[in-house]
């Protein structure tokens, strides 16, 4: 059977402030405009996660939305919706939370999971696509992930301390 790509849509909201220690308050200012704002301001995001996988021919079907969704929810809803970026998520204590940047922490939290989550599934986390507006909308391929030793538990527990 063909390879299909299922693409899900989910949606949380965040706060952050773009600002970085490693500019004056001046550049600062000059880098970020009006998203440099003392106390931050908020977006309701949409997340797009790719999955490629082929059709199983005994259910006509790829993987399980319902579990893709679960997998989704306990990685990054969980630990993003309702969030300060800045504060709440471990990540963002050394980087500055663009939406480029987060774009690139979801993947990579979601391409540490998936192997765990997935283990012997044939199908594929691909890509991410964030819209942090209308206009602004970013996508990450996958990275692949390092080898790992850790159980679905510590991964899911990881990413729970990380925010």
């Amino acid at each position: 059977m063909p390879e299909v790509r299922l693409v899900r849509r989910y949606r949380f909201s965040a706060a952050h402030r773009l600002h970085t220690p490693l500019l004056s308050d001046e550049q600062n200012r000059e880098v970020y405009g009006k998203c440099n704002n003392p106390y931050g301001h908020g977006h309701d995001y949409t997340l797009d996660v790719c999955v490629r996988e082929e059709i199983d021919p005994a259910r006509g079907r790829a993987i399980s939305v319902d579990a893709l969704d679960q997998f989704v929810e306990s990685v990054v809803l969980k630990q993003f919706d309702r969030r300060n970026l800045n504060v709440e998520v471990a990540e963002f204590a050394t980087l500055v939370p663009t939406t480029e940047v987060l774009a690139e922490v979801l993947a990579r939290r979601l391409a540490a999971a998936w192997p765990i989550a997935f283990a012997g599934h044939p199908a594929r986390f691909e890509k991410l696509r964030i819209w942090e507006t209308k206009r602004n909308i970013f996508e990450v391929v996958a990275p692949v992930p390092a080898p790992q030793e850790s159980t679905r538990d510590e991964i899911i527990e990881s990413c729970s301390q990380g925010s």
